[in-house]
């Protein structure tokens, strides 16, 4: 999952939840508060995707017993040095 995308989805669904969530009650304070938990579950879960991500590629590279194959800042096509 890209940054870019992220971004996108969530501030979509920011403001799919703020504006139903005025709709739904009319009070624009009730709306602010649900957007405020929506973009705080939305960072938890992209954290929790971003841990797990490092921690799958981390334990393969070890099952492998490649002792240093995991190069963090490696881009494909990209490596100078």
């Amino acid at each position: 999952m890209y940054l870019g995308q992220f971004l996108v989805g969530m501030s979509a669904t920011t403001i799919i939840v703020a504006v139903w969530t005025y709709m739904a009650t009319g009070s624009f304070w009730k709306a602010l508060g649900w957007t405020i938990a929506v973009l705080v579950v939305l960072q938890v879960g992209y954290f929790a995707l971003v841990i797990r991500l490092i921690y799958s590629r981390a334990r393969k590279a070890a099952d492998q017993g490649e002792a240093n194959a995991v190069r963090p800042l490696h881009r494909d096509g990209g490596h100078r040095g």
